[in-house]
């Protein structure tokens, strides 16, 4: 909205950092920590939104233990299915409790999963927004059009991965 970034942009969010910095990182600590990724090959993506709130805190709270050991680093991927198997061996220890608190999380998990060409569907961060992970724009773009003709009150954007 034009106005400057705080000097500790952490204190807006943890998923702050990453965002503004523009590449794929590895996030670790609770957000301060950016690790930059190797190259990543090309990917899309298809972000939904169902406009439900879903809590951190109440995500939080709901989480059922702790969380898991840190992941092994990413290594080289040459393509996208190879990009997703590595994405389908690894977990958001806030997937479940999300589903658990908002429904409507598992509506647009499976509205993307459902959609030619997905590779993978995962929640973003603490929810609601999810993402399904293709390796053509058109499929990315061909998911967003279907899902948010299925569900127009949902936000929903086809966005490429910026590799670097």
């Amino acid at each position: 909205d034009g106005r400057p970034l705080p000097d500790d942009v952490l204190a807006l969010g943890a998923d702050v950092p990453v965002c503004l910095s523009g590449t794929p990182a590895r996030m670790s600590g609770i957000g301060e920590t950016l690790s930059p990724l190797p190259v990543l090959p090309p990917l899309h993506l298809c972000l939904v939104n169902p406009g439900r709130p879903v809590s951190t805190g109440a995500v939080f709270a709901a989480l059922a233990g702790r969380f898991a050991a840190p992941l092994p680093p990413v290594p080289d991927l040459p393509d996208a299915p190879a990009f997703a198997r590595y994405l389908a061996s690894t977990r958001n220890d806030l997937e479940e409790a999300a589903r658990g608190l908002e429904p409507s999380v598992e509506t647009a998990l499976n509205a993307l999963t459902d959609q030619p060409g997905c590779l993978l569907s995962r929640m973003s961060g603490s929810g609601a927004t999810c993402f399904g992970l293709f390796a053509h724009a058109p499929q990315s773009q061909a998911a967003a059009a279907a899902v948010a003709k299925a569900h127009p009150d949902w936000w929903v954007a086809a966005c490429p991965v910026r590799a670097a």
